[in-house]
């Protein structure tokens, strides 16, 4: 019984769905949305650093992003660092402030965000089923090993394969929720 642990198997098949959301919120809608830059990295002072740690990113109006940079040398950086970033934004250098309005998006793109979308949750489901498989090698060893019954392998492997269903049944349900949001126009 000592080797099974259903609390961290359900913690990390929890982590597959947490990454997936930050996943999903960098993905855009169309809205403006501060998370949409969280992926930006931008090169200053010799490193690497988030875009969060150079400025405050903003969300003035519906379809705009503004980050306000807090050294002023920094913003050219800040400015290549999005507009290098692959989202399609096409950011604008006003001093200090850096706005990033958010264009409309059309049929194609949106189709193609769906797709990233979907890939996304294929990842979150593959990390739940190594999850699944890394429990079920436990389960096994533990049979093998004399700790655990065939009645007790079974039983565990039953709750194992609950906790498998829920989470991916989790995924299922945001990637729908997320495509319609991508889809709407």
């Amino acid at each position: 019984m000592s080797d099974i642990d259903l609390d961290d198997i359900e913690r990390r098949m929890n982590g597959a769905t947490e990454s997936l959301k930050s996943e999903f919120a960098g993905l855009r809608t169309g809205r403006a949305s501060t998370s949409l830059l969280d992926t930006v990295v931008v090169d200053v002072y010799g490193a690497n650093m988030p875009i969060n740690q150079v400025g405050t990113v903003s969300v003035p109006e519906p379809r705009m992003l503004s980050v306000q940079v807090w050294d002023k040398a920094n913003a050219s950086a800040v400015e290549k660092a999005i507009r290098n970033a692959g989202l399609g934004l096409n950011p604008m250098l006003d001093g200090q402030l850096v706005r990033v309005p958010i264009p409309e998006l059309n049929q194609e793109r949106r189709a193609e965000l769906a797709k990233v979308a979907a890939k996304y949750a294929e990842q979150a489901r593959i990390a739940i089923r190594n999850v699944r498989r890394d429990g079920m090698d436990t389960l096994k060893k533990a049979e093998k090993d004399k700790s655990i019954s065939e009645d007790d392998h079974k039983m565990y492997a039953d709750e194992v394969q609950d906790l498998t269903n829920k989470f991916v049944g989790q995924v299922d349900e945001m990637l729908g929720v997320k495509e319609k949001e991508i889809m709407q126009v």
